[in-house]
């Protein structure tokens, strides 16, 4: 079929780090069930491009065609709702195979398409956009969505250590624990001063964090309160946790500014074993071992990189 109207087809564009390209595919494992190594994917599953740190962009596609004119016709009847818009082609990049699309006819083909709607043409506040992308030569014609950088503002807390994970890893770990927030409860158990507390919160995903030292989850108190979130941070060992909860995130302590043993570490897996039935787990070093001792599969991993430090991020059941 040459061109169609097209229902429950989304199309996300991606932009990451090279340190996190591995990061940024277990994330994608883990919202569409697989990856791919293109700078975009299309999937039927509908996901707020905001939750992702590398997620760019969203197209929920209306029309899909060969070429302008198709598409023109496609969209010669379209109602939309809003009084105001805008069409935004979002060629400004290679996509896969698809080299980007110069400024000067992304422009041309926006007016195209501007002029076949039924309303008012505004490019500054425009109630709703409309997005327009050329992939495999094919255009597709939808709803836009862009992506807001909610991990920026989390950057600046006013409680902070040199070793926590940043805002954009803890968001994508966060992602990898809870893809679907609805229905699941997470603990992070070794929270720290809240970093994934506070990025899964900001996604509206119910999590409770807990730290054995005083003073640090009072840290972690100050930042969800500084971000406006509401969020329960306990003090105790993971020992004393006695809920069930359905996945457990934990960036487990290491050798740097913290003494831990391995029996101690091997101990915080167990009881993570004990309270959830999925764990991610965060890790500066191989400990397969004691996962499977403690009964747990290793089912995604990736390895993260910040300068010569690499962390481990593990997907266990």
């Amino acid at each position: 079929m040459n061109s169609k109207q097209t229902n429950g087809t989304y199309i996300y564009t991606y932009v990451h780090h090279k340190n996190e390209h591995d990061l940024c595919r277990m994330e994608m494992r883990s919202f569409f069930g697989f990856d791919t190594q293109l700078n975009y994917l299309m999937s039927p599953i509908k996901i707020d491009p905001s939750r992702s740190p590398f997620i760019e962009e969203r197209l929920e596609v209306m029309y899909e065609a060969e070429n302008i004119p198709q598409l023109k016709e496609l969209m010669k009847d379209m109602v939309i709702s809003a009084s105001t818009y805008k069409v935004y082609c979002f060629n400004r990049m290679d996509l896969g195979e698809t080299k980007k699309i110069p400024h000067q006819k992304r422009r041309q083909v926006e007016r195209e398409l501007g002029l076949i709607i039924d309303g008012e043409p505004d490019l500054d506040n425009p109630e709703v956009v409309f997005g327009l992308v050329f992939v495999d030569n094919r255009w597709y014609f939808g709803k836009y969505t862009k992506s807001i950088s909610v991990w920026r503002e989390h950057i600046h807390k006013p409680v902070s250590y040199s070793t926590a994970l940043n805002t954009r890893v803890s968001r994508a770990i966060a992602n990898i624990a809870v893809p679907n927030p609805f229905g699941v409860r997470a603990i992070d158990p070794c929270c720290g001063i809240g970093t994934v507390v506070i990025e899964a919160l900001s996604m509206g995903i119910d999590i409770v964090g807990r730290d054995i030292k005083p003073l640090v989850a009072k840290g972690a108190r100050e930042n969800i309160a500084y971000f406006n979130l509401q969020g329960t941070i306990a003090k105790g060992p993971i020992a004393e946790v006695s809920e069930h909860y359905d996945v457990c995130i934990i960036d487990l302590p290491y050798n740097l500014y913290t003494h831990i043993t391995r029996e101690e570490q091997f101990d915080i897996i167990k009881q993570a074993r004990r309270i959830a039935d999925k764990c991610v787990i965060v890790t500066i070093e191989t400990i397969d071992d004691l996962l499977e001792e403690a009964g747990f599969n290793i089912i995604d991993h990736c390895i993260t990189k910040k300068h010569l430090f690499e962390r481990q991020i593990l997907l266990c059941e």
